[in-house]
């Protein structure tokens, strides 16, 4: 079973490698997905795994965190479920 969830972060998350850090993070807990920037000066994307555990430390990651340089305001998750197939192999900075 895969879980699936999609994001949007509020705050200061352009200009400051925000996407860099949340694809390391992603890698680091072997998520797939994506991340980009919108023209709302707020980042989006769509996070995937087999391991819901993992899954909630990259929630924690994107609503805590960020990078050094970021100030997160507010993290909106949205449409949790469960999907039958990855939609990607890895995740990836989509511009």
């Amino acid at each position: 079973m895969i879980y699936k969830f999609d994001f949007e972060v509020f705050g200061k998350v352009q200009g400051v490698f925000f996407r860099k850090y949340t694809k390391l993070e992603a890698d680091m807990l072997n998520i797939k997905g994506y991340v980009q920037n919108t023209n709302k000066n707020t980042v989006i994307g769509t996070a995937e795994s087999e391991n819901k555990e993992l899954l909630d430390r990259f929630k924690i990651f994107l609503t805590n965190k960020g990078s050094p340089l970021s100030r997160i305001d507010k993290c909106l998750i949205t449409d949790e479920k469960t999907i039958d197939t990855y939609s990607t192999n890895n995740f990836y900075i989509k511009r």
